[in-house]
């Protein structure tokens, strides 16, 4: 019996800004890598000003068709940017996040987001549409800013030991594989200022904990070069700075210890305004 079965999707919210046509570009490079669908969505809002005024039947249809053109366009240059990827453009009248959300949860492999954008997804900076999405998706979600056209550089990894940065290594690995691509697998610490023990023993005992942490992904994925690196000092402070010479960072959505208050509020949040290239953040997946 043959069974029809969905392709995975990458879905990119697009408004006609800068950002998001980045975002866009590198959404359709991610889905040729992966093999899958890309859906571009313009959600847009028709917002009238008070309370009294009801939006034309005309308005109404220019807006519509406005942003049909604006999906139309974008989708023509990614299928002449990457011969033979099956994308998909929609718009929709409604609010972005929520929609990107709900396509998320239908059965998105990825949703990608721009750093800031306007119009259709005005506001799509820390606070608004991004950090919705980031925040509250249940599939991974990149943030695409910094060196979004780079592909030298490797994936990096931030590790705490946590079940989020078990989520974050296993698309860590999949991306490196993906990419050809060195992993660096990132352990941050802040030693105390009297630490219970001599500096050599903190040293080795975060890196015993990093080796274990990756044992696992070294044996499920042995053609990965992997590199791991122990730092001393703020998790923010420390995946920023080498995501400077990344192509990507890989993060989870929830930690502790090094990496706690993970995107509410700290380090995924900073590496959301400063990272240097895109932000991968893991969610666990919830299939279709």
């Amino acid at each position: 019996m043959h069974v029809n079965v969905d392709p995975p999707r990458v879905i990119v919210g697009y408004d006609g800004s800068e950002p998001a046509r980045r975002a866009v570009e590198w959404a359709a490079d991610e889905a040729g890598r992966t093999g899958a669908q890309l859906q571009i969505v313009n959600a847009y809002q028709i917002v009238w000003p008070g309370a009294y005024y009801a939006a034309l039947a005309e308005q109404t249809e220019a807006a519509r068709e406005a942003a049909e053109e604006l999906v139309a366009q974008i989708a023509g240059s990614v299928r002449e940017r990457v011969p033979g990827l099956d994308v998909i453009g929609l718009s929709v009248d409604a609010l972005p996040a929520a929609t990107l959300l709900d396509l998320g949860d239908a059965g998105a492999r990825l949703l990608v987001v721009g750093s800031r954008g306007a119009g259709g997804l005005a506001n799509l900076v820390m606070g608004s549409v991004s950090q919705q999405v980031a925040t509250h998706a249940h599939v991974p979600v990149a943030v695409v800013r910094g060196r979004a056209a780079a592909d030298d550089g490797p994936v990096v990894v931030g590790v705490d030991g946590s079940a989020s940065s078990e989520e974050a290594l296993a698309l860590a690995f999949e991306a490196a594989r993906d990419r050809g691509a060195e992993l660096v697998a990132v352990r941050a610490h802040v030693t105390p200022a009297q630490p219970s023990l001599p500096l050599p023993d903190v040293e080795e005992f975060e890196r015993a904990a990093l080796q274990a942490s990756l044992a696992p992904w070294r044996q499920k994925h042995p053609d990965v070069r992997v590199a791991a690196l122990v730092a001393a000092g703020r998790a923010a402070k420390v995946l920023v700075g080498v995501s400077h010479t990344a192509q990507l960072v890989v993060v989870g959505s929830r930690g502790h210890g090094g990496f706690g208050g993970l995107l509410l509020g700290s380090v995924g949040q900073q590496l959301m305004q400063h990272a240097g290239c895109p932000v991968l953040i893991a969610h666990e997946r919830r299939d279709a």
